[in-house]
């Protein structure tokens, strides 16, 4: 992976460690890491047992126990998705994905991260854990696809935020992805065309063959 982080102080040569699950919301650090060049290490964490492969606890790495965890070059730990993707996306802004610090445009930003996180990634955890009663996952199945229907109208182009690929954008594939794969859902045609586009960016590409995954 080549070195292309940007930061004036300790990142020149930096190498960060992400802690993932395949198929896991990790893919979307892992998508940014990619974007920006960053030299890094994956570590593969089996969730259920909260073990790494060499089979110590995955709590002495990240104390909540969750992916995505992201131990920078100089051993500080990130555990949230929406920050992390932003530190990543600031570490060169070359990179443009994320608008500055600061501008309105980084307001909206964050505003699609916490809608993706709140709304879609948390709505479909229940789902994919097959938690509740039929009728209960029937429920959730109807406000995510009207949450869904409210993402496609609201879609740039080719983007979500327009014509610049964003860490938003990086989130949402692993919701769309989920949605289509691990719940056997129908994505509205727009989000469609709009999943095969970030399907074909070659950082998400490298994600998915480094996590031994398909689209």
């Amino acid at each position: 992976m080549r070195d292309r982080v940007v930061d004036e102080h300790e990142y020149a040569a930096a190498v960060f460690k992400l802690y993932y699950a395949a198929g896991g919301c990790s893919i979307s650090p892992h998508i940014a890491l990619r974007e920006v060049g960053a030299s890094f290490e994956l570590h593969t964490v089996d969730l259920r047992r909260k073990k790494l492969e060499d089979g110590s606890d995955f709590a002495a790495i990240n104390p909540k126990a969750q992916i995505p965890a992201l131990v920078l070059p100089d051993g500080q730990l990130l555990t949230e998705g929406s920050a992390m993707v932003q530190y990543i996306a600031d570490l060169d802004p070359r990179s443009n994905l994320a608008p500055p610090p600061g501008s309105f445009e980084r307001v909206r930003l964050q505003e699609w991260l916490n809608f993706i996180a709140t709304e879609l990634h948390k709505g479909i955890a229940p789902l994919i854990k097959n938690e509740g009663t039929e009728d209960y996952r029937k429920l959730l199945r109807e406000r995510i696809a009207g949450k869904l229907a409210f993402v496609a109208a609201s879609l740039g182009t080719p983007y979500l935020m327009g014509a610049q690929f964003t860490v938003a954008d990086g989130y949402l594939f692993y919701v769309l992805r989920s949605w289509q794969r691990v719940l056997s859902s129908e994505l509205p045609a727009v989000l469609s065309t709009y999943y095969q586009a970030l399907v074909d960016r070659p950082s998400v590409k490298a994600a998915l063959l480094a996590e031994g995954l398909q689209p």
